[in-house]
């Protein structure tokens, strides 16, 4: 989570996402499509492995999920984690102003990997909580 935009987020143990919304005290929680981002644990980790010193937070990514390759993903797929449902919205994003990780390591994952949704249905997703597709 961070208070303002274009930041490195601060890995929290858990966060209470409320419909429509997002993240309770995230700045990119609000009335509109991305709401809530996510990045692939394998990506991060190739990207480590070409020599990013990175840790959880640095790319602005509010969760971490493990198993998808999520620019695959069409629009519209729901994720579902307990009480949780995301619907995913936007696949990648412009960069506008290039972050710290870029000027250092001449690429950011983020802008090509990560993905944007919107909060269906609220609750609280903790570190290493499973999160699946909601097949419909």
């Amino acid at each position: 989570m961070s208070d303002i935009k274009g930041i490195q987020k601060t890995e929290k143990p858990s966060v209470e996402l409320k419909p429509e919304w997002g993240i309770d005290g995230d700045a990119h929680a609000g009335a509109w499509h991305r709401q809530v981002s996510l990045l692939s644990y394998e990506k991060i980790e190739e990207f480590k492995a070409r020599g990013a010193d990175v840790v959880n937070g640095s790319f602005g990514e509010n969760i971490i999920v493990e198993g998808f390759d999520l620019k695959a993903l069409p629009i519209g797929t729901r994720f579902v984690s307990g009480d949780v449902v995301l619907e995913l919205t936007q696949i990648g994003k412009e960069c506008h102003a290039h972050c710290a990780i870029y000027h250092k390591m001449g690429d950011c994952i983020m802008p090509r990997e990560g993905v944007f949704c919107r909060v269906i249905s609220g609750g609280v997703i903790s570190e290493g909580d499973e999160i699946s597709l909601l097949e419909e």
